[in-house]
């Protein structure tokens, strides 16, 4: 009897233990270096297991050729992270045979080659409150490539009366987070811990602040500054309110949507005052705003195929979203790249995206269709890219997946409190749970 128990036991643990090893699968790749173009040796990697708790499951080290290799313990969906120069760069595990290449940079404090493309303030009133949402479309262009990152990486000013409601940031690739920025001497100044790193192709970092101001009189005098060069700054105003540039301001109006009025001014120095006042109430009327695939991208504003009303398509910037602020009246829309973080609020960016993903039934296939008001931009811009959906349901997991993985990155380093951690970690998992359910 005793022996029959023992066998069985044995069988069982076999059993189990073969189990464990068909599931057990070798994620294997190579860290390069892009600042140097050389392979990144002795960068500590980490395979972190999405479904639970982002727990690191299996470590390695990168060889003198930047090889790794990690065992993955079971069939969760998991993200592998390297760390080079202190910064996380990491990608999700991929299936299969594929191998988990992971491009990494130097970073410093200060960088040549970031700049801001646009700096866009949307404003409207509430009650007797200004409500303000600002974005800043920032390019690395830097060469080498490398990252900028320091407890200053970006820096902006706000006005003294301004309440902070609520702040995002994205990288190149993955989807808007919340993040954290911090007072930086006077009051109204703030900066950013979080990464700039280099351009992946036409993506750039972004980042969007949603503030309020006091509006009793129905008037307010801004003092805006830029700590970057700002290829444009731009002002959106519902048509019931007013706009006027102070003296020496170079406004130009730039009719791009007969609902809202636009103003650009080229080439803001960084430190110099921006000055302009706005007047009068109004909302942004949403439903009008950016509709996907339905232009894009004219010349700069202000060359010379601007004068002739014609867009640029042989110019760098030139018919392709991100190019700048396009050419006014009968060209394409001017604010094509920039409305879609203009149409979203801060706290639905990532609830719609995965809505607006998820929501066609099993099976359903076809061209994306334009997001409907009130949906994030990332989600309009992806569901513009994706033929079908399964292709749709594969971005959204990596991304959700990349999100989980920044998410635990800003715990780390203390670039979020605890209440929103554990609040945005929480929509995060309900999301994700949905996109596996239906893979």
């Amino acid at each position: 009897m005793r022996s029959n128990q023992v066998l069985f036991r044995t069988l069982t643990l076999s059993l189990l233990m073969a189990g464990t090893i068909a599931h057990a699968t070798t994620v294997t790749g190579t860290v390069t270096n892009k600042t140097t173009g050389k392979p990144a040796a002795g960068d500590p990697i980490v395979l972190v297991d999405v479904q639970a708790g982002m727990g690191e499951v299996a470590h390695a080290t990168t060889d003198a050729k930047g090889h790794y290799s990690l065992v993955e313990p079971g069939s969760s969906p998991y993200l592998v992270r390297v760390t080079h120069q202190g910064a996380g760069y990491f990608i999700a595990a991929p299936q299969g045979a594929a191998p988990a290449d992971i491009t990494v940079y130097d970073v410093a404090a200060k960088v040549q080659g970031v700049f801001i493309e646009a700096d866009v303030l949307e404003i409207e009133t509430e009650t007797s409150q200004l409500k303000v949402t600002e974005r800043f479309f920032v390019h690395n262009t830097s060469n080498p490539p490398t990252t900028q990152w320091s407890s200053k990486s970006f820096e902006v000013v706000l006005p003294e009366e301004a309440i902070v409601d609520g702040v995002g940031g994205q990288r190149p690739n993955g989807l808007p987070t919340s993040i954290k920025m911090e007072p930086d001497g006077p009051k109204g100044h703030y900066a950013f811990n979080f990464p700039i790193q280099p351009d992946d192709g036409e993506k750039d970092t972004l980042f969007q602040l949603a503030y309020h101001l006091p509006y009793s009189s129905a008037k307010f005098a801004f003092h805006a500054q830029v700590s970057l060069p700002a290829q444009n700054f731009a002002v959106l105003l519902p048509k019931s309110m007013t706009f006027t540039a102070a003296s020496g301001e170079d406004f130009k109006t730039v009719p791009e949507d007969p609902n809202i009025q636009t103003f650009v001014l080229k080439n803001a120095a960084p430190g110099k005052q921006v000055e302009f006042t706005v007047a009068g109430t109004g909302s942004i009327p949403r439903e009008q705003q950016g509709t996907p695939g339905a232009q894009t991208q004219g010349a700069a504003m202000g060359g010379p195929d601007a004068a002739q009303g014609a867009p640029d398509a042989s110019a760098p910037n030139g018919a392709r979203p991100g190019g700048g602020i396009g050419n006014p009246i009968d060209t394409p829309d001017p604010l094509t790249k920039y409305k879609w973080w203009i149409l979203g609020g801060l706290g639905l960016l990532l609830a719609a995206a995965a809505a607006f993903l998820l929501r066609k039934p099993a099976g359903e296939t076809g061209t994306a269709q334009p997001s409907a008001p009130g949906t994030a931009p990332y989600a309009g811009a992806a569901a513009s890219s994706f033929a079908s959906l399964a292709v749709k349901q594969s971005q959204l997991l990596n991304a959700l997946k990349e999100e989980m993985f920044a998410l635990e990155s800003e715990k780390i380093h203390n670039t979020i409190d605890p209440e929103e951690y554990a609040r945005v970690k929480a929509a995060l998992e309900i999301v994700l749970k949905r996109a596996l359910n239906r893979k």
